[in-house]
C-alpha cells in the first residue's frame, strides 16, 4: 500500500485546466520526482497535497485513509509540508522568528528568546546552514531564504515533504547540503515529492519519476528503468534537439557595448570587456562572483558604480535606467518575480511596460496596434495563456519568463542583458528560449548572457567572461571551451 496517493485529481483555474484526472502513488521513505513542462500541473499537484489548493474532484489518501488537507495548517497536522518555489515569510522578522512562527517557546505570555534562538540554530545546523538566526529575513539572499524555508519544513517533523524547485536559487554548496539532508530524511522514512527541471538532480537523488503533460498523467517509472531521452519525449511529446547556434555562422558587427574599469565597492572591481552586434557573450562564475551585480550596474540600477560604460561608442551615464532604455538597452533580471514583472498586471500590460511610448502618439495609446504586435510576440514565443488579459501571476514559471523576455524584444534593443534566462524553466521551454536568443542575435542584437549552468553558457556563447570574487579572471574563446577550463577560472 502506498504511503500517500492522489486519485483522479482535477483542478481548474479561470481559463486554465491545471490538472485533469491525475492519479499518483508515493511510497514511504522514497524520493518521487514530478516532471513536466511549465504548466504541466506539477506544482499544482504538490500544493493540493500540502493544502494550498483544494481539488475540484478527486481524493487524497494517507496510508489508505482519505484525508482532506483543505488548508496548510490541516496539512501540517497530517504531516504534509511543502517547500515552495516562491518564498512566503515575514521579511521584517528575524530568521529565528520566521522559523518558530506559531510554535514560539513562551511562558506566562512571554517569549523565551534564548530558547527560540537555540531551536532555530539547531534547525539551521541540521540542514547544514550557517545563517545567523538573528538576521532579519529581508537581508538574506534568495538562496538563503530558500534554506530557511527548508529548515521550517524539517522542523515540523513532516511525514511527507514536497520540494518545489528547491535548488533554483541555491549555490552548489547549498544544493549539496540539501541532497545530504534529503538522504537523511529518506533514511528516517520520510516520503518526498521532488519537482525540478534539472535532469542531473532527478537522476542523482530520486527513486521514481512521474511525468505530467498539459495537466494529464503520462507515466510513472523507476529511475533505474528510464533515461533522459525517454523522459524528455514523455514531457514534451517530441524530440528536443540542442543545435549549434546559427548566429555563429555570421560575422559579428560593430562594437555595441564597451565596459571599462567598472567597479562597485564590495561587489566587483575593474571589470572591462566588450560585446559586438550579433553575438552572445556569456558571463560565468560562482554564486557571489559579482555577475548579476555587474549586469545591474551596466543597466543603471547601481548608483554607486564607478567606471565607464559605452553603448555604440557613446558614454552611458551610470545609475540612470531611463537613459539606458532610451539608448535601447534591455535587461531581463535574475528574479523575474521581484524585478522583471508586475505579477498583478495582465500579460499585455507587462509586455507594454518597457515601451508604452512605442504605441503612443500625442498622449494616447493605440490599443489596436499594441494588441496586434503583442499577439505576434506571444505567438512567436509560444506563451501559453488563455488571453492577453490573463493576470501574469496565474502563468507557469516558464511562461512568465517568456513574457518578461517579450517585454524587451518588443522594444527592438541594440543590447540585451539576460540574467539566468532559463531559471525555473522546463527542458522544452529552455530549447525555445535558446532558439529565440539565437534568432535575436542573428538579427544583429548584442547579447550579454549570465548563467549558472555551464552547458547552457557554453552552448550559446561565442566568448565567455569569467568572474571570481568580483574580479574578471579571464575570457575564453569558443574553440577553447571546456568545463574544466571555466571551473579553473571560477574557483
Amino acid at each position: 500500500m502506498a504511503f500517500l496517493s492522489v486519485e483522479h485529481i482535477s483542478k481548474t483555474f479561470p481559463g486554465v485546466r491545471a490538472l485533469d484526472d491525475v492519479s499518483v502513488e508515493f511510497e514511504k521513505g522514497s524520493i518521487h520526482a514530478l516532471m513536466g513542462e511549465n504548466g504541466a500541473g506539477k506544482s499544482t499537484l504538490g500544493k493540493i497535497i500540502a493544502g494550498v489548493y483544494t481539488p475540484d474532484k478527486g481524493v487524497v489518501k494517507l496510508e489508505g485513509q482519505e484525508v482532506k488537507p483543505t488548508d496548510p495548517r490541516i496539512a501540517q497536522q497530517l504531516g504534509l509540508a511543502i517547500v515552495h518555489q516562491e518564498l512566503a515569510f515575514c521579511p521584517n522578522m528575524t530568521v529565528a522568528e520566521n522559523l518558530m512562527l506559531g510554535t514560539m517557546p513562551a511562558h506566562a505570555g512571554f517569549v523565551n528568546w534564548s530558547k527560540l534562538r537555540d531551536r532555530a540554530k539547531a534547525l539551521l545546523h541540521e540542514i547544514g546552514s550557517d545563517i545567523d538566526p538573528d538576521t532579519p529575513l529581508e537581508q538574506l539572499t534568495t538562496g538563503q531564504e530558500q534554506m530557511v524555508q527548508i529548515a521550517s519544513c524539517v522542523g515540523t517533523n513532516a511525514k511527507m515533504i514536497i520540494f518545489d524547485e528547491p535548488t533554483s536559487s541555491l549555490s552548489t554548496r547549498e544544493s549539496e547540503h540539501l541532497f545530504e539532508l534529503m538522504g537523511r530524511l529518506k533514511a528516517r522514512g520520510v516520503s518526498m515529492a521532488y519537482v525540478s527541471h534539472r535532469m542531473d538532480e532527478i537522476f542523482r537523488i530520486c527513486d521514481t519519476i512521474t511525468v505530467l503533460r498539459d495537466g494529464k498523467y503520462v507515466a510513472t517509472d523507476p529511475i533505474a528503468g528510464t533515461n533522459r531521452e525517454r523522459v524528455i519525449r514523455q514531457m514534451v511529446g517530441r524530440e528536443v534537439l540542442t543545435e549549434r547556434p546559427k548566429y555563429l555562422d555570421l560575422q559579428p558587427g560593430e562594437e555595441i557595448l564597451r565596459v571599462e574599469n567598472l567597479s562597485s565597492t564590495g561587489k566587483f572591481q575593474n571589470v572591462s570587456f566588450n560585446v559586438h552586434r550579433g553575438e552572445i557573450v556569456g558571463m560565468a562564475g560562482l554564486v557571489g562572483a559579482g555577475r548579476s551585480e555587474t549586469a545591474t550596474a551596466i543597466f543603471g540600477l547601481d548608483r554607486h558604480a564607478k567606471g565607464d560604460v559605452y553603448v555604440k561608442g557613446k558614454k552611458l551615464p551610470l545609475g540612470k535606467v531611463n537613459e539606458s532604455m532610451r539608448r535601447r538597452v534591455g535587461f531581463l533580471p535574475e528574479d523575474r518575480k521581484k524585478a522583471g514583472l508586475v505579477l498583478g498586471m495582465s500579460v499585455a500590460d507587462n509586455i507594454s511596460l518597457a515601451h508604452i511610448d512605442h504605441f503612443s502618439a500625442f498622449g494616447f495609446v493605440d490599443r489596436k496596434r499594441e494588441v496586434t504586435e503583442i499577439e505576434k510576440l506571444t505567438k512567436r514565443l509560444r506563451v501559453k495563456a488563455p488571453s492577453l488579459e490573463t493576470i501574469t501571476a496565474g502563468l507557469s514559471g516558464g511562461n512568465q519568463q517568456k513574457v518578461a523576455l517579450a517585454k524587451w524584444l518588443a522594444r527592438s534593443c541594440d543590447l540585451l542583458i539576460v540574467d539566468e534566462p532559463t531559471r525555473g524553466v522546463d527542458v522544452g521551454a529552455k530549447a525555445e528560449i535558446y532558439h529565440l536568443l539565437d534568432e535575436v542575435a542573428c538579427q544583429g542584437v548584442a547579447i550579454l548572457m549570465i548563467s549558472s549552468e555551464l552547458p547552457e553558457v557554453m552552448n550559446l556563447s561565442r566568448r565567455i567572461l569569467v568572474l571570481r570574487e568580483g574580479f574578471l579572471t579571464g575570457e575564453v574563446a569558443r574553440e577553447n571551451f571546456s568545463q574544466e577550463a571555466l571551473l579553473h577560472l571560477m574557483a
